[in-house]
């Protein structure tokens, strides 16, 4: 069963790969409309001197972001549970800047912000920290109403309550809102490199993408958005192993799937 977890996608990708690279040989489509595969392959390892720098620019962008949105919506979660009242007043607020497109402010940012790594960071930040709010928060309330009158009949106080019992119960909810922003960070950091659109040395994915459109450099730029949706998964990967060493060995949504 656990080799059959990364067997069974690994064989779809290399069917589905096969299928691309069999279709532009047959239908002799250009490389600068559809490139093949193998013409990605070989543009990754010729341009990588180009890519692995900007693709490392984009990375320390989406690692910035997210540490920032983490320790931001872990600080708002924990200030929402405290008070119902909290809530009320904060969470419209949460949800405001889930659901403004980051499109839409990141210029204004990048206007207001001065140094272009801040504005990049800051916009990135906005895009990932609903997710950990949200998870966090609930997962802070998804407290077992039996196991929270045990405390309060043993007179524990609100610490003890909060480390011993919500913490840990918050566990899952938080590794699924750091899997959400993780992606949601990345995201972030591309869109707000387009919008910026800087060049020179610290440049990102996305300016070599934009580059490589200009350029008709298409392989380019399909290896730039496969660098890119490498990075996600690895995010992804890290994270639920990150997630299944926390809670493997005691939590209940771990030991259930075993």
């Amino acid at each position: 069963m656990k080799h059959t977890r990364w067997a069974l996608p690994l064989a779809l990708l290399l069917a589905l790969l096969g299928l691309w690279q069999g279709a532009v040989m047959l239908y002799d489509v250009p490389a600068y409309i559809v490139p093949s595969p193998l013409a990605v392959g070989h543009t990754l390892v010729a341009d990588w001197p180009l890519l692995a720098a900007a693709w490392w620019n984009t990375v320390q962008i989406t690692l910035l972001a997210f540490g920032v949105a983490v320790v931001l919506g872990v600080a708002v979660a924990f200030l929402m549970v405290q008070s119902r009242w909290l809530e009320t007043a904060l969470f419209p607020y949460a949800v405001l800047l889930q659901v403004t497109p980051i499109v839409a402010i990141a210029p204004l940012i990048i206007i207001w912000v001065q140094n272009t790594t801040a504005s990049l960071v800051i916009c990135a930040s906005i895009v990932a920290l609903f997710p950990v709010i949200a998870n966090t928060t609930l997962g802070l309330r998804s407290v077992h109403p039996g196991l929270a009158a045990y405390f309060r009949l043993q007179g524990a106080s609100r610490w003890q309550t909060l480390w011993r019992l919500r913490i840990p119960s918050a566990l899952p909810y938080f590794f699924v809102g750091l899997r959400v922003a993780a992606g949601l960070a990345l995201i972030g950091a591309v869109v707000a490199e387009f919008v910026a659109g800087t060049g020179g040395s610290s440049t990102g994915l996305a300016y070599q993408i934009l580059q490589a459109g200009y350029q008709l450099n298409i392989p380019r730029m399909f290896a730039a958005l496969g660098l890119i949706s490498l990075t996600g998964i690895a995010f992804f990967a890290l994270l639920a192993g990150l997630g299944k060493l926390c809670l493997g060995r005691w939590h209940e949504s771990e030991l259930g799937g075993r």
